[in-house]
């Protein structure tokens, strides 16, 4: 392991468990929930509530193999940080660059989809709006961990009340037919890639574990927040698709990029569309705010061992913040919402996120009986999963994906021989 040169400033450690568990939902009731269902309808038809399941059972796995290394390793940089403690330098190396390059490219999709829903304009006036969020909320996460927890826990209230007046009006129009809930046509690759579609949404509970330096009694709350998030989270999905399905089928669903608002329209309940919009919007800030955090805590481990520009290994003085990692951050975002086209997105973060998880269940199956909280089939059961979900995604993520990490590891590769022959 290559040993920092000095000593690195710490973190405060300020979360405690409602923190965590709020920072989590936070990640996962976000913009997932209003846009998710759609190209996972159209993977699977009906056939995306056994993908639901799948994910949360593979997310299941992988939170529990994170809380249980996150215990005995109270760090921040996540799966990165425990790859390179229990299998070596590169599966660590590969878990954070997946994490930190799909989970930047998640950044601009939700600042996008932001804008998208908030601001009815011009493209480009969406963009510059969505450029405008992602600079405000890095200021509020460069204010500190509290005041990150502070208005993430604002704005799940909000997203979790529009899901319920969503639900009422939908159950209430008494357009619900149980038959759009049958299973019929169903195809084994299109189920599972549903669920490797839908693991996006789910994907949140991470950033319970990348904040792991800034969790008081991190033995304790973490492995908590983790799995409570989860089972929090996955209720409200699985609610939300029963209702979506059953009042206008999965044919409507895979036929928009706003299924929750066409579902609204379709019933007759257009009145709820508004509401839908506010959410969506309200939601995807909340992951966005999220996600920012949990990726620029990752950037500051990655730094912190050389497998970044150590100059991002700086933390704010005062606010106990990774300051420099959160700024580049914020910049590579803007840049990407400016510019780049982000359709496709949830593939991409998909592939990167699944095989962070795929370390994570690896470094966990290697833990000592003395800090095992769950038997090791759970960490198999969760690595051959999150395998087989990235298999399963579009052939344009996999292959993005692929090129993705061969360029890491040539940047990885060059850098040391440079370090070297100096």
């Amino acid at each position: 392991m290559t040993v920092p040169t000095q000593p690195q400033p710490a973190l405060a450690r300020r979360l405690r468990t409602p923190d965590a568990v709020v920072i989590g939902l936070g990640s996962m009731i976000g913009a997932g929930v209003f846009v998710a269902l759609a190209p996972a309808a159209e993977a699977a038809g009906s056939g995306l509530l056994l993908g639901l399941v799948l994910a949360g059972l593979v997310a299941w796995c992988n939170a529990t193999s994170s809380a249980q290394l996150a215990a005995e390793y109270p760090s921040s940089g996540g799966s990165y940080y425990y790859g390179r403690q229990r299998l070596g330098e590169w599966p660590g190396f590969l878990a954070g660059w997946g994490f930190v390059v799909g989970k930047t490219a998640s950044c601009a999709a939700m600042a996008v989809t932001f804008a998208t829903y908030a601001v009815p304009a011009d493209r480009w006036v969406q963009r510059v709006v969505a450029a405008a969020a992602v600079v405000a909320l890095t200021v509020v996460n460069l204010r500190g961990i509290t005041r990150t927890a502070r208005l993430t826990r604002l704005l799940v209230s909000v997203t979790l009340l529009v899901l319920a007046i969503w639900t009422v009006a939908v159950v209430a129009s008494g357009h619900l037919d149980s038959d759009r809930l049958k299973l019929s046509g169903l195809s084994t690759y299109g189920v599972l890639q549903s669920a490797g579609l839908l693991f996006f949404a789910f994907a949140g509970y991470a950033r319970i574990a990348t904040l792991g330096e800034e969790v008081v009694e991190p033995e304790r709350t973490i492995p908590r927040a983790v799995v409570v998030a989860l089972l929090a989270a996955f209720v409200v999905y699985a609610v939300v698709a029963v209702v979506a399905l059953a009042g206008a089928g999965a044919d409507a669903l895979a036929a928009t990029a706003t299924p929750l608002a066409h579902v609204a329209s379709v019933v007759g309940a257009d009145w709820a569309t508004p509401v839908v919009r506010v959410g969506a919007a309200v939601a995807s800030l909340g992951s966005l705010l999220g996600l920012l955090a949990g990726v620029g805590r990752t950037g500051l481990a990655m730094a912190r061992e050389g497998d970044l520009p150590r100059t991002l290994a700086s933390v704010d003085p005062r606010h106990q913040v990774p300051d420099r990692a959160q700024l580049v951050l914020a910049a590579l975002v803007v840049v990407l919402v400016l510019i780049a086209d982000l359709r496709g997105v949830i593939g991409f973060s998909s592939f990167g996120v699944l095989l962070y998880y795929a370390v994570a269940n690896a470094a966990a199956y290697t833990q000592e009986p003395a800090h095992r909280r769950w038997p090791r089939p759970v960490q198999v059961l969760g690595l051959v999963g999150c395998l087989v979900l990235v298999a399963t995604l579009p052939w344009t993520s996999v292959v993005a994906g692929l090129a993705v990490f061969a360029a890491g590891v040539v940047a990885r590769v060059l850098a040391k021989r440079a370090r070297v022959s100096r």
